[in-house]
């Protein structure tokens, strides 16, 4: 086993360290408070190559193996405060990008992929429903054949990126006798009538993350729309969340060392009773356990990348990574509001946001209640 990067991968590490910092961090705070999405922060992503990573290079994508991929979020999540904005990038990869690159027709992949990369679109799936979360294949939307066109109609929620995107991914049922093998996937362009983007929603974190509500009445589609073919939907949504639980999760290791980092230098420079409060064995052992919480992360993550990385499909690995980083950075970023005391409980030391950020780890790509169920289902259970 190699645990290490190549020369070119921790080159490029730094790069993306570099950029994020220098680029995706002004006004942090205030676009928070305003919950501001930033188009320029995705177009500069955009130019950097970033959308394009996980693309093969023939559709103008930078075609980086998985493990390269991960590197990136991983370095972006570190270099870059705005998780929110992150997260955003996130879904538009894992949701948008890889199905149509792993399940659409040429003709799709040249007219859809291009768009996607360059920042010109901003893509999205819409799976869940008001009654339909994690039980996510019990969809009450409905696409009926109609000669050459499907239509579709009902209401989808927390759609991230719906209030900005120009291209959905619908999720709907065109058989519901079938169960999961009825459900199917549809591209939707921003404009075609009868999609209706509803109300914005508002969130405890991930706040630069436009999130929202969307309505389909009478939606017609071209039948060409239709992603791979019907019944195709549960592959679909599946290979999106393999991908999304491993990848989403990079970004979380970056921010969990920002904030160990944060931490350290915090508790050398804070002195209380005559000594820095590090050499207290209540703050050094905290730090402590943030270190192991980062190091098992990437433990499980890496491996997970591997496997993808081997033509494997990690389900398995992948929801033990998703489970574990997502609960070990909500704790480290408690840790860090305790080291930093009262300071870390205000807005302007930037600390509180990581938590608040960090919760939504836990929700969503599967709860982790649905990924325990998941490991343990492998299992026999």
């Amino acid at each position: 086993m190699d645990f290490a990067w190549t020369d070119e991968q921790a080159a490029f590490r730094k790069e993306v360290i570099r950029f994020a910092q220098q680029e995706l961090n002004d006004d942090m705070i205030r676009r928070d408070h305003d919950s501001e999405f930033s188009r320029s922060h995705w177009n500069k992503c955009a130019d950097f190559g970033i959308q394009g990573l996980p693309v093969p290079q023939e559709y103008g994508g930078g075609g980086a193996d998985t493990l390269t991929t991960l590197c990136a979020l991983e370095a972006l999540g570190y270099g870059c405060r705005d998780n929110g904005f992150l997260f955003s990038l996130n879904a538009h990869m894992w949701t948008t990008e890889i199905p149509i690159t792993a399940f659409g027709s040429e003709a799709q992949k040249r007219r859809y992929l291009p768009k996607l990369i360059s920042g010109e679109w901003i893509g999205l799936h819409a799976m869940t429903e008001p009654g339909a979360g994690s039980d996510a294949y019990s969809l009450r939307t409905r696409a009926a054949r109609k000669g050459n066109c499907y239509v579709l109609n009902g209401t989808k929620t927390f759609a991230t990126n719906a209030e900005h995107g120009d291209l959905f991914i619908i999720f709907a049922n065109v058989d519901p006798d079938l169960n999961p093998n009825g459900v199917s996937a549809f591209l939707v362009e921003k404009g075609t009538p009868g999609l209706i983007v509803g109300k914005k929603l508002h969130k405890m974190g991930l706040r630069t993350s436009p999130i929202g509500e969307i309505a389909l009445v009478d939606c017609e589609i071209p039948a060409e729309n239709l992603l791979d073919k019907e019944g195709s939907g549960q592959a679909i949504f599946t290979t999106s969340m393999e991908w999304e639980r491993t990848c989403i999760m990079a970004s979380h290791l970056g921010m969990m060392q920002r904030v160990m980092e944060t931490c350290i230098k915090y508790a050398r420079e804070r002195s209380q009773f005559g000594q820095p409060i590090g050499k207290f064995s209540a703050i050094g052992n905290k730090i402590a356990d943030m270190d192991v919480r980062l190091e098992t992360g990437r433990l499980l993550l890496y491996k997970a990348a591997w496997l993808k990385s081997q033509g494997r499909h990690p389900l398995r690995e992948s929801s033990i990574a998703k489970l574990y980083v997502s609960e070990a950075c909500i704790q480290s970023c408690l840790d860090a509001i305790q080291i930093h005391g009262g300071y870390g409980y205000m807005t302007d030391y930037q600390i509180e946001r990581e938590l608040r950020d960090a919760v939504a780890g836990k929700i969503y790509s599967g709860t982790s209640e649905i990924q325990r169920v998941i490991i343990a289902g492998l299992h026999g259970f």
